[in-house]
């Protein structure tokens, strides 16, 4: 379902010259995998989304999602991708139904199909309580939850979560894990950038750990942790970035 090939991204800085934020990275996910991307602050994880998504063209290499590639076949990407970044902002005026209406729009559905789908994603995101109150009004959850409809309200085949349980409570976080091995149980097939192992463990068919711009290993969780003898998967992302660290 996505294949990426020696993707690489460059920026110019006037004081720093070229910065490489991902240096030749490959890795493919299958048709309803969860494929967990682990990195600190830095590493050129959300770069790495953001050229899955089209937000970013890469410098070379290439991405191919759902068979259209993200340079020559931008829309066609988009139509098949949601994608929930880190920071995300609402229409502070309007409530979490007109909210979600109008991104289903600006994917070309009809006001029939987008009703349907905003009763589905309220009954599993449980937002039926706020789901008439404006957007200003809202805690932290209840945005994330909003954020995560809109994003996935034309029903993409691929879902892209960049942090989705930062800053949330322990119930709502709990609750958004949830919503995302439902999606994984549809045969959706998702990316899920986090920092909360216990998620990753929770979730991931696949692990990729990026850092400095480069993917430095990949594997099922049982495989990370036998290849480096830890059980906490915090300590065995620890030993892989501190083995290159040391380098």
């Amino acid at each position: 379902m996505i294949e990426v090939h020696q993707l690489t991204k460059t920026f110019q800085d006037k004081k720093r010259g070229e910065i490489h934020a991902v240096e030749n990275v490959t890795f493919r996910v299958e048709s309803g995998q969860i494929y967990g991307l682990l990195g600190a602050n830095g590493a050129g994880k959300t770069t790495t989304l953001r050229m899955l998504a089209t937000l970013l063209q890469p410098t070379a290499g290439t991405v191919t999602v759902a068979g259209f590639d993200a340079v020559r076949e931008p829309e066609k990407v988009r139509a098949n991708v949601g994608f929930l970044a880190a920071s995300t902002a609402l229409y502070a005026r309007l409530t979490a139904r007109e909210m979600i209406t109008y991104f289903g729009r600006l994917n070309g559905m009809t006001d029939a199909a987008i009703r349907g789908r905003i009763a589905q994603l309220s009954a599993e995101l449980d937002m039926d309580e706020f789901l008439d109150r404006r957007c200003d009004k809202f805690s932290t959850g209840m945005k994330q939850k909003t954020s995560i409809a809109r994003t996935l309200v034309h029903d993409p085949a691929v879902m892209i979560f960049d942090e989705p349980t930062l800053g949330l409570d322990v119930m709502t976080a709990r609750a958004i894990v949830k919503f995302v091995r439902q999606c994984k149980e549809r045969g959706k097939t998702v990316i899920y950038s986090t920092h909360v192992m216990s998620e990753v463990e929770k979730l991931c068919d696949v692990v990729g750990v990026i850092h400095d711009g480069r993917l430095m290993a990949e594997g099922t969780v049982p495989a990370l942790r036998a290849q480096h003898g830890e059980q906490d998967m915090e300590e065995v992302f620890v030993k892989i970035i501190g083995a290159e660290e040391t380098k």
